[in-house]
């Protein structure tokens, strides 16, 4: 009895501090300090800083990654098998993927869809996978003297008929397909019901294969039993790379910083250096173009055409309108129409962003 009356009045003198602690704090001022009266950092600051942080544990990690290369035959004769691959873990997979993809996958074309941009033509993905594939079958029918459904052109260009297409192409040989590598299948542009849907329909067509990575801790609700089991046939890889963010982090604002316009330049950089030369250089000559006229609407796509073929950097407007594609599902480009109507390009920077980003491409 005497350890339960000692345990009550424990608790009443508790309960009784609380409330004078209430009490003793509602009557105090308040403090007249505001989250605006912050210093907060400038972003390029925060970013660079981050990014010079030391790796620890290079050694294992190296190690690591070394028994991951060592599981490469397994994951392409899984490919072979029908099955699709989900890398999940802690650490950015993109390089671990990448390499699997250029060393390992060298026999199969392949695409790559950066889910973690925030925003993603998935239409655009299609009908590139769809034009591959094409022209796969057609090279294979043709070594084997028959003819193949993969030849016929699109009717339409329509998200549904570009699946009904890729679902409809046959080949007598089981090992023609096409890997598409989409890093975080989970990210910010393909969340959405309908993005994953479209993704799933893909993935269960014979000739597609597909490599992904998770990192969202509820990336599991995305799919239902019949896409995780029917469609994507997933089979699920553990490799914890302890890689840094940083190319996925530059496209989220760093809540303890402020933006500028060398990070927003510095931004652009990454995403440039990201994408092929010819498609840097096609940027580069619509750059110099709106820094040397600053009072127009933007270059003409006609005009950009045109200079880009000249210097050899497209070979016809198809391959044009692919970067174009690029540029504008990063936002580096948007497009408007002038006072006579043309079609006009213009990067969304100040002239100083643009300058900035010339200078980073150029080291």
């Amino acid at each position: 009895m005497e350890d339960i009356d000692n345990i009550e009045e424990d608790e009443y003198g508790f309960s009784r501090n609380y409330f004078l602690a209430k009490e003793l704090g509602g009557s105090s001022k308040r403090s007249a300090r505001k989250l605006s009266d912050i210093n907060i950092v400038d972003e390029q600051e925060l970013r660079e800083t981050a990014f010079n942080i030391e790796t620890k544990h290079e050694k294992e990690i190296s190690e690591l990654l070394n028994e991951y290369k060592t599981m490469y035959p397994k994951w392409v004769f899984e490919l072979r098998c029908g099955f699709g691959l989900l890398m999940y873990g802690f650490g950015s997979k993109k390089g671990l993927i990448e390499d699997f993809a250029s060393s390992s996958l060298t026999e199969y074309s392949v695409v790559v869809i950066n889910g973690y941009l925030p925003s993603v033509n998935l239409k655009q993905v299609l009908l590139a996978i769809a034009e591959l594939l094409s022209e796969e079958l057609k090279s294979r029918s043709k070594s084997s003297g028959r003819l193949s459904k993969g030849q016929e052109t699109f009717p339409s260009r329509s998200i549904d008929d570009i699946l009904s297409f890729l679902h409809s192409s046959q080949s007598e040989d089981k090992d023609c397909f096409i890997c598409v590598v989409v890093h975080n299948i989970d990210g910010p542009a393909l969340r959405d019901p309908e993005s994953q849907q479209t993704l799933a329909q893909l993935a269960a067509c014979s000739h597609i294969r597909i490599i992904a990575s998770i990192d969202h801790v509820n990336a599991l609700l995305l799919w239902d039993k019949k896409m995780v089991h029917k469609q994507f046939n997933w089979l699920w890889h553990h490799v914890p790379t302890f890689a840094p963010y940083k190319v996925e982090g530059v496209f989220f604002p760093l809540v303890l910083a402020q933006g500028s316009t060398a990070q927003t330049a510095k931004t652009a950089a990454i995403v440039l250096q990201s994408l092929t030369p010819n498609a840097q250089n096609v940027f580069k000559i619509l750059a110099d173009y709106q820094l040397a006229h600053p009072d127009e609407d933007g270059m003409p796509t006609e005009d950009l055409y045109s200079a880009s073929r000249e210097r050899f950097f497209v070979s016809s407007q198809v391959t044009l309108n692919s970067h174009l594609t690029e540029f504008k599902d990063h936002e580096l480009v948007k497009t408007k129409r002038n006072s006579d109507g043309q079609e006009c390009l213009n990067i969304p920077l100040s002239p100083d962003a643009i300058r900035q980003l010339l200078l980073d491409l150029s080291q």
